[in-house]
């Protein structure tokens, strides 16, 4: 008997610092979602893409969901977590090991029934009184009725067969969606500029506000190189300084980091020009964020 082929979408949510994107990357085996400790890290809904011989999984990673500001780049991820969570297959719900905030509740109601969210416990291995999982996971059963529990350890790699597992028996049958060796559905462009505000969240996100966003001005391909001019959007003049760091340090720390991932993504020499452009309130308007490629 021929095993069927299953195919669909599977949507990865949860509030902000859960460990989305690294289970997304870990899931998928290679990086196309950025990953910092800030929360607003993932602002767009990245679809991923994990083929094996009976199954094609096609990860959707949205942003966290956001409960703590307004604003009208957090309304859009919102949407974009809605809208992921009415079109998928597969939900897979996202907590941290042993924590629950109003962050995480107000995700429930969300939530569709009917036998296709899955709990994913992840952080496992930071737990400390493993005991404790079994009344931790039970608390969260009262608060949804989940399909299934899997505990994982997206970082470390830890029950993640088993999570695929889980989801593909949940897929539907049908052809698949990508060709086999497709990783995503976003362009290289994408991830490229998605790979430099990673280096800019990592080094001054500390310091700097979330109004800063990269846009690829240019990219000229040849069969050997890629030259890439990388204009990075901020919303005061203020900020300038702190991106650039005494001396321009910060910036060619960020531009050399996040050439050097571009030269792992393309698999050639990467030549990288990064500077920074003043656009007051992009980040609050939603024409503007449109312009940015925001959806």
């Amino acid at each position: 008997m021929t095993t069927p082929f299953r195919c669909g979408f599977v949507a990865i949510v949860g509030r902000p610092n859960v460990g989305k994107s690294t289970l997304a990357n870990a899931l998928i085996g290679s990086k196309i979602s950025i990953v910092s400790r800030k929360a607003q890290t993932t602002r767009h809904r990245i679809n991923g893409v994990l083929t094996r011989d009976h199954e094609q999984f096609v990860f959707v990673d949205t942003p966290g969901f956001q409960t703590r500001h307004g604003g009208a780049m957090n309304r859009m991820m919102n949407r974009v977590v809605t809208q992921a969570l009415a079109d998928v297959d597969v939900v897979l719900h996202v907590v941290e090991a042993g924590k629950w905030s109003e962050g995480d509740a107000r995700l429930v109601p969300l939530l569709p029934k009917g036998g296709k969210t899955i709990l994913v416990v992840n952080k496992v291995d930071t737990l400390k009184d493993k005991n404790a999982m079994f009344a931790y996971v039970s608390r969260l059963m009262e608060q949804f009725p989940y399909d299934a529990v899997v505990p994982v350890s997206a970082a470390k790699a830890v029950q993640l067969d088993n999570l695929l597992a889980e989801i593909a028996s949940r897929l539907p049958e049908g052809e698949p969606m990508f060709e086999p060796d497709a990783l995503t559905d976003r362009s290289v462009k994408f991830i490229a500029s998605e790979l430099i505000r990673e280096k800019i969240f990592r080094l001054v996100g500390d310091e700097l506000p979330y109004g800063c966003t990269v846009v690829i001005e240019q990219w000229e391909e040849t069969d050997t190189s890629v030259r890439v001019a990388a204009c990075v959007v901020i919303e005061r003049e203020t900020h300038r300084p702190i991106l650039l760091g005494a001396g321009g340090m910060h910036m060619k720390r960020i531009a050399t980091e996040a050439r050097q991932d571009i030269e792992k993504l393309v698999d050639k020499s990467v030549f990288l020009e990064v500077y920074i452009k003043v656009r007051k309130g992009w980040s609050d308007k939603e024409a503007a964020l449109r312009e940015l490629g925001y959806e």
